[in-house]
């Protein structure tokens, strides 16, 4: 390959991994073209993207970016993977995938997680946190319990007076109801 075409697919492996600061390298040699196209076809409906580069070229096109590390020690064909809404998503799919029996050669061989390189038995553990959405509604329960309890707590007793003066005037208009249609 001539070094015209290299610069080539370097400065489009650049273009492509602009602006991505966490993403997982996965193995995805011995898959047929059939599995291959099945595997991305499912990563591209979860806004999930895949491309297969050599090393070398990844290497030098992310040089200087915070997915550098990811390449440091990677040994063998590896495709680079990333997107989703965050890398607790993109995690949990790739582990779900090397779980699927049909894609039996699929593997996670690690990333990059806010620039701090992880293997590949990380990846697994990153799948277990929780996404981006459930710690926001974490956050949201543990901001509105607190208010939703002093409201609890200030309209309790004031319903339960509305409860008993209620309670003590129909007791008063009923004998008063009582005595008028016999008169």
């Amino acid at each position: 390959m001539s070094k015209f075409v290299k610069n080539l697919q370097i400065e489009d492996v650049r273009k492509k991994l602009q602006g991505v600061n966490d993403a997982l390298l996965v193995s995805i040699v011995g898959l047929d073209a059939i599995k291959n196209q099945s595997l991305r076809a499912k990563l591209r409906s979860k806004n999930i993207s895949l491309v297969l580069v050599k090393n070398s070229l990844a290497r030098r096109a992310v040089e200087g970016t915070p997915l550098a590390a990811a390449f440091e020690q990677a040994e063998g064909s590896l495709a680079v993977v990333w997107g989703g809404t965050d890398i607790v998503t993109l995690a949990k799919e790739v582990t779900a995938l090397t779980e699927d029996k049909t894609l039996a050669q699929f593997e996670a061989r690690g990333g990059v997680v806010d620039g701090a390189r992880i293997g590949a038995a990380q990846v697994k553990e990153v799948s277990k946190w929780p996404s981006r959405e459930e710690m926001l509604s974490k956050i949201a329960g543990l901001i509105l319990g607190p208010g939703s309890q002093l409201a609890a707590a200030l309209l309790g007793p004031g319903g339960t007076v509305a409860g008993q003066i209620k309670t003590l005037a129909d007791k008063e208009e009923a004998p008063e109801a009582e005595a008028a249609p016999t008169a």
